[in-house]
């Protein structure tokens, strides 16, 4: 069995990077989203070692053992950017393949957006890549979904994370197992009064796919940094769209990949799976969408196998 080795790594921003990783070979870089960390690609890891590259999962700004500044408007898109691009020049290499899952997706998809010199290929578990709209996020959600929609829900600070740090085992296990309780039209809407924890069931017992040691581990890389930094990069959604102007109507000329489970709450509405229609007006060198059969949200750790074979079957053919 492959190891993974551990090291922190400083990036051209100063920002020092625990990361994981195993293998030799050309780079591909595995961006977690919230709220994980590097484990979320602990399957990956070691099969893309096993396949020939150079496999590394950081943990991300603010995460586990990376940590990171306190202030909201540190965790922009273009801090986050700059962290991936930082890292492959730290790691050594010119290139490097991103991707990413959940939050993890838009970072890697705006890296080749913003950085294609650096981007070999891209890949995005979940969320797709989305152009720049014309309105401000948060109005745009508000207008669409309403202010119980979960991503305004975290938009005040203080209590969205005092509630997911009351327990981390806790939530990590209503999380990852526990079944959506959906508002109309199958979005995730936090109840009035409530959290967004209320969003899942509590469940009677874990999928196969994860144990009480996975659980436990990932409650422990929370227990100190908690959950107010990772929330921040929602903090900025509007902060974002301001400092992206310059790439409206920018295209992702990267060859990419997408990968979604089909009742992943990303796209269990009728508007998301409209837009996946035209996702190659955006990324015109997309070579397709592999919907991932009763999958959800959290699909390389559900089908570490066949995330990792699309995976592996994509680097082959660059």
């Amino acid at each position: 069995m492959t190891e993974i080795s551990h090291r922190v790594v400083e990036t051209a921003g100063g920002l020092r990077m625990h990361v994981a990783e195993a293998g030799e070979g050309p780079l591909v870089l595995l961006l977690h989203g919230f709220p994980e960390s590097w484990y979320s690609w602990r399957h990956q890891l070691t099969a893309l070692a096993e396949a020939g590259f150079h496999a590394v999962a950081p943990d991300q700004r603010g995460y586990g053992r990376t940590g990171g500044p306190d202030e909201v408007d540190r965790y922009s898109i273009l801090h986050l950017v700059g962290d991936a691009v930082g890292l492959i020049r730290a790691l050594g290499a010119e290139q490097a393949v991103l991707v990413g899952h959940d939050w993890g997706a838009p970072v890697a998809w705006n890296t080749a957006l913003v950085r294609p010199d650096v981007v070999r290929a891209v890949v995005g578990l979940s969320v797709p890549p989305s152009p720049r709209g014309r309105l401000r996020p948060t109005e745009a959600m508000r207008r669409l979904f309403g202010e119980s929609y979960y991503m305004l829900h975290f938009q005040q600070q203080g209590p969205p994370e005092a509630e997911l740090a009351r327990d981390p085992a806790a939530t990590f296990r209503r999380l990852l197992a526990g079944a959506p309780l959906t508002g109309p039209d199958g979005l995730p809407l936090v109840p009035d009064g409530g959290g967004f924890l209320d969003v899942f069931r509590e469940p009677a017992e874990l999928p196969d796919w994860v144990t009480e040691a996975d659980i436990a581990f990932l409650a422990g890389e929370f227990e100190t940094g908690g959950f107010r930094r990772p929330l921040h990069w929602y903090r900025n959604l509007d902060r974002n769209w301001e400092l992206t102007a310059a790439w409206d109507g920018a295209r992702i000329l990267r060859p990419a990949l997408y990968v979604v489970g089909d009742k992943d709450l990303v796209v269990s509405n009728a508007r998301a799976r409209e837009a996946l229609a035209t996702l190659t007006d955006h990324v015109p060198r997309l070579r397709g969408i592999q919907w991932l059969e009763g999958a959800g949200h959290w699909i390389q750790q559900e089908r570490p196998k066949e995330v990792s074979e699309a995976l592996i079957a994509f680097l082959h053919s660059l």
